[in-house]
Parts: C-alpha cells; structure tokens; sequence
C-alpha cells in the first residue's frame, strides 16, 4: 500500500464517520453499507485490525475536538453509534480472516492439482521427447532407404542403358555377320557352282559323240546346278542384298518385294522419294530392315489383302510407313509375350533408336496395322556397315 493510497483511505474514513455521526436518519440507514464498502477496501489495501482501530481512534477524537459535545451528548448520542461503525468497517476484515483457511485449503489443494498435472506435463514431455527422437530415427532411416532407392534407380537405368548398347552391339554383329555370309556365299559358293555347271556343259559336249544316257545324267546334275544356284542368291539377299549397297533402298525394296515368300494373293504398292538414296549406310540399312521384317510379319500373320509400302521425306525426318488391311492384334499384348513376333517388334525398335529414330505400331480392328518408323534425315548415326 502507497503512502497515497493510504492518505485517501483515511480521508474516506473520516467523511463517512462524520456522516455517520451527523444523526441525519438517511445518512443512519446507509451508513453500514458505506462502512461495509470502507471494510472491503481495508482488505484490498491489507489494513489490519490494530491500524484499523487505531485509525478510528485518532478520527473520531479529531470529531469530538471539532465538535466539542457536552458528557450527555458523548455518551449517548456518539459513542454507541462509532462504536457500530467500527463494527460494520471490522465486518469484511473479519470474514476475511475466516476464509484465511478455507482458501489455504484450496491453495493447498490447487498446488497438488498443479503438481499432478506438472508431473503429467513431465510425462508428456517425455513421451514427446522419445516419439521426436523415434520420427527422427524414422525419417533418418527413410532417407537412407530413399538414397538407396535412388541408388537402385540410377543402377537400373545404368544396367538398362548397357543392355541397350549390349543389343545394338548384338544387332551391329549381326549384320556384319550377315553381310559376311552374303559375301562368301556369293563371292565363293556361287562361283564354284557356276565352275561345276561350266564342268558339266563340257561333259554334255564331249559326251554327244558317246552314250546318250550319259548326255541325260549329265543335264539333270546341270538343273540341279542351277537350282543350287538359285537358292544360294535368295538366301545371299536375304542376309544381305549386294542391290542395297550397289544401287540403293529403293531397288533394294523393289526387288525383295518382288520375290517376297508367301505374297500370294497379296497387292504391295510402293512409292519411295529418291531423296531417301542420300541417306547414309547406317540409315538406308535400318530403313531397309524395318520395311522387311514389317512385310515380313504381314505375309506370317496379317493375312491381308493390300499393303501400301510409303518413304517420304518430311523437313528434317524421313518416314517409313508400312499400312496393311489384316487382321488386328494387341501391340502391348504382343511385346509382352515370349514369340518371335515380339523380338522382330523389338529388334525394329532397337534399329531405329540407334540411328535416333523412333518407331510406332498401331493396330486397329477392321482397319489392320500401321507401322510408322521416323528418323532424322541427317545427324549422328551408328555405323551398321564397315
């Protein structure tokens, strides 16, 4: 309490003890509410009951010195209602006083409930701390398991991009491996057939003047000669036709369609931009391919009627398409199964993503088949042929 605080205090006192004493009846009838209100504050202020007394004692001789009443008049007219104004201002004090335990007791009883929950806060905060420390061994544990998802991704793609050069490798090896065997069957086999059949042609002769059985013996070996002949030079453009690289993918084309197994019944319609002849090696080859195996597939399983065979040149690409009227089939299906049909799928692909192209096949029910194939015109490619 402020010495100010105080200050007004006592001047409050002195005005409602004066008005108390004044003996006017309304100021008697609220005179124990107004001291009631005094007691309230004393408590708000802390007074105690000594410095209240005191308090009183001092006001009311400073009444009675400014008032200067006769002994009858103090003893009957003053005292008895100070002495209840004191009473009434006591009053608060007193209740207060009173409850002093009753709110020790809830005090006490607050600070055990404080200490309970204090000590469930303590509990809390241990249960945090650990599941904080668990997330935080959790999440240190799923990064590591997404490092070595990473990890196992770049492997995969790493593994992949090797298969991928594993098979353009097997695919190069192959052609090389082709264009040898066409060469040997040519350069070699055909010419020592042609040497024999020359060796009969003289036998024929020389036998005309001797046994006409032997000129008979001697011109059936001649026929098989030349079937042997025959099938040499098929099976030499087959691996590898010497029209591809002497005079272009267009002869080429025409003629593999020209004696294309199994075409029977079937129209093929060819048109070629001659443009296409200033690709490079690499690119004609793969063109080539591509159209075969597609055309090759189409006489296998399409069972179509009509195939228009179209090599355009379109700004920087060159397109390849293949359009046949069979019968459909499920592209996805089809890749996804062990045939053989799904390896002449993906060995197209893998041709002309080595030369940086890209390849499409679209079949429809009652429209049949679309196989388009695009590639740059020019740029980097890889060498099929040394």
């Amino acid at each position: 309490m402020t010495s100010k605080q105080k200050s007004l205090f006592c001047k409050r006192y002195q005005r409602a003890l004066g008005l108390r004493l004044s003996c006017k009846p309304e100021e008697v009838r609220t005179a124990p509410a107004r001291a009631r209100t005094l007691g309230e504050t004393a408590v708000a202020l802390q007074w105690g009951l000594v410095d209240l007394t005191r308090l009183h004692g001092r006001v009311f001789d400073a009444y009675l010195v400014q008032t200067r009443p006769s002994p009858d008049t103090l003893g009957t007219t003053l005292l008895p209602p100070a002495n209840q104004f004191l009473l009434d201002v006591l009053g608060p004090i007193e209740a207060d006083h009173r409850a002093a335990p009753i709110r020790a007791a809830k005090v006490r009883h607050l600070g055990a409930v404080l200490l309970r929950r204090t000590a469930a806060l303590e509990g809390l905060q241990s249960k945090l701390r650990l599941e904080i420390k668990l997330r935080r061994s959790g999440e240190k544990k799923l990064l590591k398991g997404a490092q070595r998802y990473n990890e196992l991704l770049q492997e995969a793609r790493r593994l992949q991009s090797q298969s991928r050069r594993v098979a353009h490798q097997v695919l190069l090896a192959q052609e090389a491996e082709r264009r040898e065997i066409s060469r040997d069957l040519h350069d070699e086999v055909v010419q020592i057939l042609a040497g024999i059949n020359v060796q009969l042609a003289t036998l024929k002769e020389a036998s005309a003047i001797n046994s006409r059985s032997l000129r008979t013996r001697i011109g059936k070996t001649q026929r098989l000669v030349e079937r042997s002949v025959r099938i040499v030079h098929r099976y030499a453009r087959k691996l590898r036709p010497a029209m591809l690289d002497d005079l272009g993918l267009i002869p080429a084309l025409r003629a593999f369609v020209r004696d294309l197994p199994g075409r029977s019944g079937l129209r093929i319609h060819l048109t070629a931009s001659p443009k296409v002849e200033s690709l490079d090696n690499a690119r004609r080859t793969v063109l080539f391919r591509v159209a075969q195996e597609a055309l090759t597939n189409v006489t296998r399983h399409a069972q179509a009627q009509h195939v228009r065979i179209r090599i355009q040149k379109q700004n920087d690409l060159v397109r390849l398409e293949v359009n046949d009227d069979g019968r459909s089939f499920s592209v996805e299906r089809t890749l996804s199964s062990p045939s053989n049909k799904r390896l002449g799928l993906i060995g197209m692909r893998e041709r002309m993503e080595m030369v940086g192209g890209t390849l499409a096949v679209v079949s429809t029910r009652g429209q049949g088949t679309r196989v388009t194939a695009d590639m740059p015109f020019r740029g980097r490619s890889t060498e099929l042929l040394s």
